[in-house]
């Protein structure tokens, strides 16, 4: 496979998205690698004024602005949660982000074909020898336990919703699978999640990783417990991110940040400091429900109702109401037995009036999209 010296290759599953990856890497080009479904005809339209020919199969539509390519630029998509998915630059040296020997192993990758997170597999594979990767197609994700139970997969990487819909749909065989590392990034991760994890896995290293397009692999946690020390705010170490907190929000100052993002990036995700742990809620811009002039968390809502037994996973957002303005409503997944009055029940016990459910509405199936996260 020979690429153009820029390039946006649009890939049909992971057999493509590699073919991808080890031409530009052996011809030290500029590369772009996204699924087909993400990259609508405006976006097209935006990577090719970018100076990136648009390569899909045979076919090649050259850019619209002629440039000079960049030897070893690696462009990704962001994840389009806030609008049209932006590109930023990286490079294979600041995607890599495991220094060191590793132990052999082999990785379970369900990542969108291109996504950072998906990057980062591709990279310890290339990296290191003996990482051997099994990837995930999106249209086997209900199916991949019995696939990975076959290959072998000793490490598994992914979002708190794709193991709480892997849990959902087939506990038995995930349990099954000989695990030594488990890692969870992408949305907040709370403690109900990592708890069922390290108790299904009682030998493997359950870790949380938050990273970002613009600011790469950031804070890596392995103990167990959601949140990272609050000792880490402020710490300046070389090689590792700054970590602050303003007015709320987490701030990061990243050594693997993407080209021409800011040293210190606002990253519009919300912090608490609770008994010594930092916790990632979720979003500013979305996390806050006014409930007639007082301030209800939608993940503070969320992180309560995925911790009763019988919710296999939760969504909360706010209603628009007369008089109040808002109302808290939730959907949510059972893995047991409860009614909608038991889990009001169990929220007013734990949380403020103004912070219960007003409703609450019952799903079939744990919404996932092709970036791995909820599709709500």
């Amino acid at each position: 496979m020979k690429l153009p010296d820029a390039a946006a290759v649009l890939v049909r599953d992971n057999h493509d998205a590699a073919r991808a990856v080890w031409a530009a890497a052996t011809a030290d080009s500029e590369v772009l690698v996204a699924s087909r479904t993400r990259v609508t005809p405006d976006l097209a339209d935006d990577l090719r004024a970018a100076g990136l020919a648009v390569v899909d199969g045979d076919d090649v539509t050259p850019p619209t602005t002629e440039r000079d390519a960049t030897p070893g630029r690696v462009w990704l998509l962001t994840s389009g949660s806030t609008g049209r998915p932006k590109q930023v630059a990286h490079t294979l040296a600041s995607l890599t982000t495991v220094a060191g020997d590793q132990p052999r192993r082999t990785w379970l990758c369900p990542y969108a074909h291109g996504a950072y997170a998906w990057w980062q597999v591709v990279t310890l594979s290339i990296a290191h020898p003996g990482q051997d990767v099994l990837f995930i197609e999106p249209d086997e994700l209900d199916t991949w336990p019995a696939r990975a139970l076959e290959v072998g997969v000793t490490a598994a990487s992914g979002t708190p919703t794709f193991w709480r819909q892997a849990l959902y749909r087939d506990p038995e065989s995930v349990a099954a699978l000989p695990l030594e590392q488990v890692t969870l990034g992408g949305e907040p991760v709370d403690q109900a999640i990592l708890t069922r994890l390290t108790e299904m896995f009682p030998k493997a290293r359950v870790s949380w990783i938050y990273a970002s397009s613009e600011a790469g692999a950031t804070i890596a946690v392995h103990d167990g417990r959601a949140g990272f020390p609050e000792q880490w705010l402020g710490r300046e170490t070389e090689g590792r991110a700054t970590l602050t907190i303003d007015d709320g929000e987490l701030l990061i100052a990243s050594p693997k940040r993407g080209e021409g993002i800011d040293k210190v990036l606002r990253t519009g995700d919300h912090v608490e400091v609770v008994d010594g742990r930092v916790l990632i809620t979720g979003r500013i811009a979305s996390d806050e429900i006014n409930v007639g002039g007082a301030k209800a968390s939608a993940s503070a809502v969320r992180d309560v109702l995925q911790a009763h037994p019988a919710v296999a996973w939760a969504s909360v957002r706010g209603r628009k109401a007369p008089i109040v303005g808002s109302i808290v409503t939730a959907e949510v997944v059972l893995s047991g037995e409860a009614t909608d009055a038991e889990l009001t029940a169990w929220c007013a016990a734990r949380l403020p009036d103004y912070s219960v459910p007003r409703r609450v509405r019952f799903l079939d199936q744990i919404p996932i999209k092709e970036t791995l996260k909820s599709d709500v």
